[in-house]
Order: C-alpha cells, then sequence, then structure tokens
C-alpha cells in the first residue's frame, strides 16, 4: 500500500476492524511515519443475466426483489422472509459458479421457491414467468399444484372451492347484494 503522503510503499497495519460490508484498515507509514486509513471490500463475481432474446445485463437484486414482491403482493408474508427468499436464491445463483446464467435458470428457483411459500404468490409469477396464452395452460398449472396427495401448507389459502373461495368479506356483501336485489323483485312484481 502505498503511503498517500510521501508514496512510500513501505506501511504497516496499526488497527483494523470489521464494519460490515468492508474492513476499516488504520496504517502507517514506516518512512513518513504519517497515518491513514484504507477500506477494503470482498470483490463478488458480478452475475450476467442472459435474456430470452440474447441481450445480456448485470444480475440485479433489486430487479429480482421486485417481481418477488409483486408476487406476494396483500399476502400474508412477511418482509424478511421475502428478504430470506432472495438471499437464498443470489446465494445458490452464486454457488453455480457460472458468470453467465439464462434468465430461466432464475426464474425456475423463484417458481420452486414460491410454491412451497405461498401458491397464489406462485401462479402470479408463473402467469408472468410462462405467460399463460390460454386458459387451458393456466388451468394445468393450477391441476399441477392441486395434486391429490399434496399438504397445502399452513400460510395457504385454497386456490379453487374450500370455505373461504368467496373471498372474504367482499364475497358475502355481493351474495347479500344480490339476495336483496331478488327480494326487491319479488316484492315489486
Amino acid at each position: 500500500m502505498l503511503c498517500p503522503y510521501c508514496e512510500c510503499a513501505d506501511t504497516r497495519v496499526v488497527d483494523s476492524r470489521d464494519s460490515g460490508a468492508d474492513i476499516r484498515r488504520r496504517r502507517e507509514c514506516e518512512e513518513c511515519g504519517r497515518r491513514f486509513t484504507t477500506y477494503e471490500r470482498v470483490e463478488v463475481k458480478t452475475l450476467t443475466v442472459v435474456k430470452q432474446d440474447g441481450r445480456r445485463e448485470e444480475f440485479s437484486r433489486d430487479k429480482l426483489r421486485a417481481s418477488l414482491s409483486k408476487a406476494c403482493a396483500k399476502r400474508p408474508l412477511s418482509v424478511g422472509r421475502l428478504q430470506s427468499v432472495a438471499d437464498d436464491i443470489e446465494a445458490r445463483l452464486s454457488g453455480l459458479g457460472k458468470a453467465e446464467l439464462p434468465t430461466r435458470t432464475i426464474g425456475e428457483m423463484v417458481m420452486e421457491r414460491l410454491a412451497t411459500l405461498d401458491r397464489v404468490a406462485y401462479i402470479r409469477f408463473a402467469s408472468v414467468y410462462r405467460d399463460f396464452r390460454d386458459i387451458e395452460r393456466f388451468k394445468t398449472e393450477v391441476d399441477a399444484l392441486l395434486q391429490p396427495g399434496e399438504e397445502s401448507g399452513a400460510n395457504q389459502l385454497s386456490l379453487l372451492g374450500g370455505s373461504d373461495s368467496g373471498g372474504g368479506k367482499r364475497g358475502k356483501r355481493r351474495r347479500q347484494g344480490r339476495t336483496g336485489r331478488k327480494a326487491a323483485g319479488e316484492q315489486a312484481g
């Protein structure tokens, strides 16, 4: 390390502290005796994402978090849980040891995690990721989730049927509204 004052290459570390993302080192020049501070960061290998059309761009953790947030909007999932999923996916991508990854790899990892985390979020993500063009492909995906013998998680809400398929309070109001209109129609007629 060169001294910023006299440019001597002979410096020694006096103090070293880990400050989270980097390491702070206090150094002293052997030539002029002056002290200065340096910061060291671990260089993380950048991942390049190869899009379906062949374009390449740097992996964006923010894009990953945004897509998870959109899929899980208004679902009973904490921000910390989504953060954990994003951390896990990023670690797995880095662990693959490849400089370039197709978007398909990232999408499949997200779908794998969402399928176990929240089925509604999974269907939301899958509908965009797999670009369902017709209702049959969408139905096939939902049917795959509802395979007999699979237990739904404690936080999973029923996709089709079940005791709360009417949408909670909103569904009850609609039903009451229809009943009220029908009764009013019978009285008038």
